[in-house]
């Protein structure tokens, strides 16, 4: 907020030439610099956009119509069933509109990527693929993939590669450069800063075709006034999300693990998703069979506890989760699961309520049985 409102206190558009506008492109240009270092990635691969969904629908269109036009034999995008609909709609439109296809590389049970499906894909069809698009880390169950080997695979064959690592910034380790990534989105809130704001990362050496067009700001990508107020605000957001993710991430992952057990215990019919997977430690992911995710949303909502059934950017519509259904999951049990997402600010006595809260409500929990038995 102190960078943001900062920013706010000076006047003037970062493209203009008088030295109101210079002061301002220097906040903005600062702001770059500091997301780039957060990612590892150099200033001007750094394309501020208005947030995830911007960042990917770039990323995605762009990317396909530049190897499009370059070789209209591809048409083929490589993704998975459990991306975030932010980039599983762009394709959707692409399919739709553009004559695109869509090849899902398959999911395991515990939600994983079979890489092995993807090396395959990627022999049989190179000729074929416009780009591989595939999340760093799932929105959902927290489950990371492998993207270093994911990038590996695509270069034997030119093939570009992107990453909705919005769920990855701050949580694991994320190295732009070493990653061999093509391009990369970022969301601000995910990090700490305002709502309205992230970034695209996309290399030097390639040139996506921009969906906006005019003023040819942001590398010609993101035409329009450049809002360096919330531009600095990601900037700082970012860099204070990496400086302390080793420190926070630990202290997390025993909230997380508490959390687990403690549901595990009191409802025994609960299944922690991707208990035994390679997952980001403040993230918690559970299925509790006989229940509907919206009746537990409201019910913990009226404890003063906000939690998740999947992503909170499906405009509000519950529904099975479509992560759960891909990695094999029956539509009941995908309709019947939460999402626990803890943060810089969650403390133990967070924790200890929202266990408190689960065991109140949920109809099959022990305690609550014990309880009722003991009153009577």
């Amino acid at each position: 907020m102190q960078a943001l409102n900062g920013a706010l206190e000076q006047l003037g558009n970062p493209s203009s030439v008088h030295g109101h506008g210079q002061n301002t492109r220097a906040i903005l240009e600062d702001a770059r610099d500091q997301v780039a270092h957060a990612v590892g990635a150099n200033r001007s691969e750094i394309v501020f956009t208005s947030g995830g969904t911007e960042a990917n629908n770039q990323a995605i269109k762009g990317i396909y119509w530049a190897q499009n036009r370059k070789n209209k034999a591809r048409k083929v995008i490589v993704t998975a069933a459990t991306e975030h609909h932010a980039l599983l709609d762009p394709i959707d439109w692409l399919v739709e509109h553009e004559g695109a296809e869509v090849i899902n590389v398959a999911v395991g049970s515990s939600g994983m990527l079979d890489l092995e499906d993807l090396e395959q894909i990627l022999s049989s069809r190179s000729e074929e693929i416009a780009l591989v698009s595939l999340m760093w880390v799932n929105n959902e169950t927290g489950v990371i993939t492998d993207i270093v080997r994911v990038t590996e695979l695509a270069k034997r064959y030119g093939i570009p590669v992107h990453s909705d690592a919005i769920a990855a910034i701050g949580h694991v380790p994320v190295d732009f450069a070493e990653s061999g990534l093509t391009a990369m989105s970022i969301s601000g809130h995910k990090v700490g800063a305002p709502i309205g704001v992230g970034a695209l990362v996309v290399a030097r050496d390639f040139s996506p075709v921009s969906l906006l067009h005019g003023g040819g700001q942001e590398r010609g990508l993101r035409s329009g006034t450049m809002n360096y107020p919330l531009a600095t605000s990601l900037g700082a957001a970012c860099q204070e999300a990496v400086s302390d993710r080793v420190e926070r991430q630990s202290r997390l992952k025993q909230l997380r693990d508490l959390i687990e057990t403690e549901i595990v215990r009191a409802i025994p019919s609960a299944v922690v998703t991707a208990r035994d997977t390679d997952r980001v430690d403040h993230n918690a992911h559970l299925i509790f069979p006989g229940t509907q995710s919206d009746n537990l949303l409201f019910l913990l909502d009226q404890e003063g506890v906000s939690v998740s059934a999947g992503s909170a950017c499906q405009a509000g519509v519950l529904g099975a989760s479509h992560v759960l259904v891909a990695m094999g999951h029956p539509e009941e049990l995908a309709s019947a699961c939460l999402r626990i997402t803890l943060g810089h600010t969650t403390t133990a006595s967070d924790a200890e309520r929202f266990i408190e809260a689960i065991i109140k409500i949920h109809p099959g929990a022990l305690v609550a049985s014990q309880s009722t038995q003991s009153a009577n």
